[in-house]
């Protein structure tokens, strides 16, 4: 199956840089300057991953990454002006999976293009121990064959790197799960003390979409200075 990537950056140089480095990647790319085309190619090609300018001419890449988290979980990376850490967080918070800051390496971009990929490609491919790849208890269902997420019989909508915390978390349940451990685990990355900002907007989210309160938490709760456990049940 092809790996169809969408770059929307309305800096021609920069567009066209990505393309290069992507397409000597093997991977077919979607290239657009404006928000307007790119809407229309997501709702009529099969994407893979979306690479996101926060700054377009018409529509914004936080308006975009929220439609495309209406109706698909593939990964979104978010590019931003290395000044606005606001950027960040917020692109994080709309659903997006990682972000990168300009100006780049290229390389660095393919490589979280590339570890992405892994972890979507992972959690949406047949597995033969079904019994392995669901965990179930206190109302919450996890099934990584289906990525699915139920949470008192009810459907929650989450993004890959969403999934992959609460499955790093529950399958580790009674246990301190660190937030360098987390961030490795998740990303695939080497963990720096900013990496512990890009944790804590996931973990917000994700308790969000649980209905989950950071103060009295059912779930996940926060070990102060050490990172994040599910208990036992």
């Amino acid at each position: 199956m092809s790996t169809n990537i969408l770059v929307v950056d309305d800096e021609q140089a920069i567009s066209d840089l990505i393309e290069v480095y992507l397409q000597n990647e093997g991977y077919n790319v979607y290239k657009f300057y404006n928000g307007t085309d790119a809407l229309q190619c997501i709702r009529s090609e099969q994407l893979t991953l979306a690479i996101l300018d926060v700054m377009l001419p018409d529509i914004d890449g936080f308006t975009i990454c929220r439609k495309i988290r209406e109706s698909y979980n593939f990964p979104v990376i978010m590019l931003t002006a290395k000044e606005e850490e606001i950027d960040k967080i917020t692109g994080l918070t709309l659903g997006a999976d990682d972000y990168i800051t300009k100006p780049f390496r290229p390389l660095e971009l393919v490589a979280r293009v590339k570890a992405q990929l892994r972890r979507y490609t992972r959690y949406n491919a047949d597995v033969s121990l079904h019994e392995e790849n669901v965990i179930e208890f206190a109302g919450l269902v996890l099934n990584k064959d289906t990525h699915e997420c139920i949470l008192n019989e009810r459907a929650l909508s989450l993004t890959p790197t969403e999934f992959s915390i609460l499955w790093v978390l529950c399958s580790n349940r009674g246990r301190v799960v660190s937030s360098e451990e987390l961030f490795q685990e998740v990303w695939g990355d080497k963990y720096f003390t900013n990496c512990n900002n890009t944790v804590m907007v996931h973990i917000r989210h994700l308790r969000e979409k649980m209905h989950d309160s950071a103060e009295h938490p059912k779930y996940i709760k926060t070990v102060w200075g050490v990172g994040y456990k599910i208990d036992k049940q």
